[in-house]
């Protein structure tokens, strides 16, 4: 690539920067005029088709709530697009993450007056999310709080403010929420919008143990816990406990009919497993209540009952 060519493509870059993909493919357009083989251009202009096209598919959506839906979606889709490129381009990356997320942030400071207390903090948790990939972590967390004080303890919003203080270097906080999330409903967790090193090796961990798709979020809990990663704990209250039980002996029976879901319903138990003897172990329960569990790990899963005691 020549001289012109690279400070032409730098141009586009700002375009996209901006969050104007249509402006810079014009700019991609021109200069492959004069180079038809620089796989930079190549690479930019394959973001600009996409992000083009992903502007359109929002627009004709009418409904604000659609939209909101399919803001974040349209990223996952471009990820998983560009991700087949053998040779990313980075500074195209990092152009289309800093455009595109303040395109979305300011679609959502739209939305920010919604009365559905649910549909509200989803709205306040998409704009954390929007700053915390924009590297803005102060209003990342302040937005992520709020809409936890709007709805509390959604597991997508916990999640996502313990990816806030990992990324701050406060891995302390960010293990205790990530735990609490993964506790409450996996299920409701997307792994795509989390950044930190912490949660992501744990992530990578667990898929090497071969888990994915549903079963990989109710493995992540435990294998935080076999590791060492979730290792904050705090005590339940007296309701809290109640509910563990009945949900470990409604499980303890669900495992015993042969068309159960195994495959999810395991390391949910296993989990439960854990966060009662945590209980145990906080209140100074005596060592026969914990004895009585790691047996039920015992029976359930061998392999993970010998990681626990090492």
């Amino acid at each position: 690539m020549d001289f012109q060519t690279e400070a032409e493509l730098k141009v586009a870059l700002g375009f996209l920067q901006q969050g104007n993909p249509l402006e810079a493919q014009k700019i991609i357009s021109s200069l492959f005029e004069h180079d038809l083989e620089s796989t930079e251009l190549m690479y930019t202009n394959k973001c600009c088709i996409f992000w083009i096209d992903s502007i359109k598919r929002l627009k004709s959506m009418n409904d604000s709530f659609e939209r909101s839906e399919n803001i974040l979606l349209e990223w996952k889709n471009f990820q998983d697009y560009i991700s087949r490129e053998n040779k990313p381009y980075e500074p195209a990356l990092f152009a289309v993450q800093q455009g595109f997320f303040k395109n979305a942030l300011e679609e959502y400071k739209k939305m920010l007056d919604e009365k559905d207390p649910l549909q509200k903090a989803e709205i306040y948790k998409k704009t954390g999310i929007c700053y915390k990939k924009l590297g803005d972590f102060e209003n990342a967390r302040a937005f992520l709080r709020e809409a936890n004080d709007i709805y509390p303890n959604l597991s997508s919003v916990l999640a996502e403010l313990a990816d806030c203080y990992s990324l701050c270097g406060e891995d302390k906080f960010g293990k205790v929420l990530y735990r609490e999330a993964f506790f409450k409903d996996p299920d409701s967790i997307d792994l795509d919008f989390l950044d930190s090193e912490l949660i992501k090796c744990l992530i990578e961990k667990t898929k090497s143990k071969g888990y994915s798709g549903k079963a990989l979020l109710y493995w992540i809990p435990v294998y935080g816990v076999l590791g060492g990663v979730f290792n904050i704990k705090r005590e339940l209250t007296s309701q809290e406990v109640a509910r563990l039980k009945k949900d470990i002996y409604a499980m303890e029976n669900e495992i015993k009919d042969p068309s159960c879901n195994s495959e999810i319903l395991i390391p949910r138990m296993l989990n439960c497993y854990f966060w009662l003897m945590d209980h145990y172990d906080l209140a100074n329960e005596n060592q026969a209540k914990i004895n009585e569990v790691l047996l039920r790990i015992k029976l359930l899963d061998t392999s993970v009952y010998e990681m626990y005691i090492k």
